[in-house]
């Protein structure tokens, strides 16, 4: 992901030779400072390893998450309606009810 913008490994770091001029930069301090370079790319490199390895993982919990939402969802609609059957089913059987005691009471057939 990141590695097709990184321009030197920690290992191209540490190989680089650089040409001495009798006027040129101490190769200790050069050595040294390159030294402090590898560590923090290196450990910059780990970061990144890390963090690509969490987000897939974070990926593929959020893909089971939303799996499991669409599940629950589609069991909560079901049930919803199945109970509008039931509720309308009740109504008319109550309806039939409240008329044949209307019946019974008043003693009309309509």
């Amino acid at each position: 992901m990141y590695n097709d913008k990184l321009f030197l490994t920690p290992q191209e770091i540490l190989n680089k030779e650089f040409k001495i001029d009798a006027e040129g930069y101490r190769p200790k301090e050069v050595d040294a400072f390159l030294d402090l370079v590898i560590r923090d790319y290196t450990e910059f490199t780990n970061i990144i390893k890390k963090l690509q390895i969490e987000n897939r993982e974070l990926a593929n919990d959020n893909n089971k998450l939303k799996t499991e939402c669409r599940r629950l969802k589609a069991i909560i609609d079901t049930a919803q309606d199945g109970q509008a059957g039931k509720q309308s089913f009740n109504n008319i059987d109550l309806l039939k009810r409240i008329s044949n005691l209307e019946k019974a009471v008043y003693g009309k057939e309509e």
